[in-house]
């Protein structure tokens, strides 16, 4: 993270693409107006590993420092399942996962989202644990290096785990290295998993219920996600801010909640066709509701 002024500042942004090399995430954070930034270190959709070269962080350091970006988060592959019910799946996700560790360590990236994945034939509690096993695997395998960890809370489609706080806290009571794991809220797929945030009284409950489960110390990030579906559907869809099942009023207790102001936000909503105008949109939306209590 760039060192920044003593003032209060918001860190506010979007999940940018890579495509024609990792550094411009920049120039792409630069045209919508962001200075937190989430990317993927690779391919998302693939297993292969490419190697990251000197050129690509001579080139991603040079873009970061010329930025007014002051963190950046990257989220790991969708394919890795790290309560995979099958050996060689589940194998296969623990080293990838060790591998996406390493890339963000290369590039100076601290926290690394993830899913936690999805079970299928098995006991939820020990899916839990084998989420748990498996960041003990990859932390272990990545001793020393200063990257954390961070559950994305779950919508609960399917069999996957992570869609209550207690299944999170859970995770995070088996984990042997705690300065490793923290925590990545979405709106959308907590609204979607039924916790309540559109209004003053369900927002309190809902936030009050995390803190109590997990604690406010472990969250690292939050993705701002309004809802396609309504409360309790466990369907993920994202919609833009305002537009979906949400509204602007839970978005304006999460951008004005003294408890969280310091975590970072991202935008991981739909982006328009020519692939940014809509999150200068929904930021700007995000950034005229701040002061508004």
């Amino acid at each position: 993270m760039k060192k920044s002024s003593s003032e209060p500042r918001v860190l506010l942004g979007a999940h940018m693409s890579v495509a024609g090399g990792l550094y411009t995430a920049f120039e792409r954070a630069q045209r919508v107006g962001c200075n937190a930034v989430q990317i993927f270190t690779k391919n998302s959709n693939q297993w292969n590993d490419p190697a990251i070269s000197s050129d690509d962080v001579s080139k991603y350091r040079e873009a970061e420092n010329k930025s007014k970006v002051e963190i950046v988060v990257s989220h790991d592959s969708y394919l890795i399942n790290l309560c995979s019910a099958t050996d060689i799946l589940l194998d296969k996700s623990r080293k990838a996962f060790a591998k996406e560790i390493e890339r963000c360590a290369i590039l100076g990236i601290k926290y690394m989202i993830f899913h936690p994945g999805a079970h299928t034939v098995m006991d939820r509690r020990e899916a839990v644990k084998l989420v748990a096993d498996s960041l003990n695997y990859a932390h272990s395998s990545t001793d020393g290096l200063d990257v954390v960890t961070l559950i994305e809370t779950t919508a609960g489609q399917g069999t996957t785990v992570g869609s209550s706080f207690g299944e999170i806290a859970e995770m995070i009571s088996l984990v042997k290295d705690k300065k490793r794991v923290g925590v990545c809220m979405d709106t959308c797929h907590i609204f979607a998993a039924g916790y309540d945030i559109r209004t003053d009284e369900t927002y309190k409950a809902t936030m009050n219920e995390f803190e109590r489960t997990i604690g406010f110390g472990l969250l690292h990030t939050i993705h701002l996600n309004d809802a396609k579906k309504p409360l309790g559907s466990r369907v993920d869809r994202h919609e833009h801010i305002d537009k979906g099942q949400i509204g602007k009023t839970g978005f304006r207790l999460i951008m004005n909640d003294d408890r969280i102001s310091s975590v970072p936000k991202i935008l991981e909503t739909p982006k328009g066709d020519d692939g940014y105008s809509m999150d200068i949109v929904n930021l700007e939306l995000l950034r005229s509701l701040v002061g508004k209590r």
